[in-house]
């Protein structure tokens, strides 16, 4: 964010603590009505409240998009975040990471630091997102590039450019609706490189993105493994562009046990939640229901990627 863009503070109260309110409006706007507006739910820009110790970037109070620990502004404060970091077990040196979504920048902070090889794209479609992106300590460097657009017109664009997508699009009503077709999610494998992943993330309550879940399926032909998150309502779907692919749960956990020492995560954690995820009887229905006929190719965790 520049610094000729400043925010204006709003005094608020959350649980009962105080905390600064800050939004993208002029300095002489009526805090109280803004104040107000938050409130009730009428306000429709993205805000931040800030307690001292952690910075949330929110487009209503019903919903945090985005967290960031002041004191440590590169760590994923979010577990949907953390597990969404679970493609460095099938791709552990992307070159392009695409991703889609900007929020405070967690996963971007994240791969700039630890993948200091991997080319990293961003596409957002609000402009005030983008705009408070100084707010949360995202780096201004030409290997981060953030595009302002729709994914829904930005992903047609190109093809086979990138080894990892990341689907991490919401508004305060939940899932972006742009995503919401057949046509989105095919559009999405085509930008993989050959055995690309894409990484989407569904919260809330499941009959709120079982049609996504759907259309992941029918586009990469049932090769979805999906991983839970403890103590929240995000499931992380992971959808692969090789064909017949199957997870070697052995070979999986001896590659945790070697990021575990390469990166701040709990590897092995995250292999737990997607064991806990393949035995979703839901989840294995969705993904049998895609599956071509005849699909009979055995295949083994995939963890070459290749370089920019």
């Amino acid at each position: 964010m520049s610094p000729s863009t400043p925010l204006l503070e709003l005094p608020g109260r959350v649980a009962g603590a105080a905390v600064t309110v800050r939004v993208l409006e002029p300095v002489h706007s009526d805090p109280a009505r803004l104040y107000e507006q938050i409130q009730a739910g009428r306000y429709s820009r993205p805000f931040i409240i800030d307690d001292g110790e952690t910075r949330q970037l929110l487009f209503g109070l019903d919903f945090i998009q985005s967290s960031m620990r002041i004191d440590e502004p590169y760590a994923l404060d979010f577990a949907y975040t953390r597990k969404m970091m679970a493609f460095l077990l099938f791709v552990p040196d992307p070159g392009h990471v695409l991703m889609v979504g900007l929020g405070g920048g967690s996963l971007a902070k994240f791969c700039h630091r630890h993948l200091p090889r991997a080319r990293l794209t961003v596409v957002e479609v609000d402009p005030d997102v983008i705009t408070l992106r100084g707010e949360f300590d995202i780096p201004d460097d030409p290997r981060l590039a953030i595009v302002q657009a729709d994914a829904a017109d930005y992903l047609p664009a190109a093809e086979g450019d990138a080894d990892v997508l990341l689907l991490d699009g919401f508004d305060c009503n939940g899932i972006a609706p742009a995503f919401l077709s057949r046509g989105f999610y095919r559009m999405a494998r085509r930008r993989l490189r050959p055995g690309g992943l894409l990484v989407a993330n569904f919260a809330g309550p499941r009959k709120y993105w079982s049609r996504h879940l759907t259309f992941l399926n029918q586009a990469f032909d049932g090769q979805v493994q999906l991983g839970t998150v403890p103590g929240g309502d995000n499931h992380i779907a992971f959808a692969f562009d090789e064909a017949g692919c199957a997870i070697d749960w052995q070979q999986l956990e001896a590659q945790a046990a070697l990021l575990a020492d390469q990166f701040p995560l709990d590897f092995p954690a995250i292999v737990a939640s997607l064991r806990e995820g393949a035995e979703l009887r839901w989840a294995k229905a969705a993904s049998a229901k895609a599956l071509p006929i005849q699909q009979t190719k055995e295949s083994h965790l995939w963890t070459k990627s290749t370089p920019t």
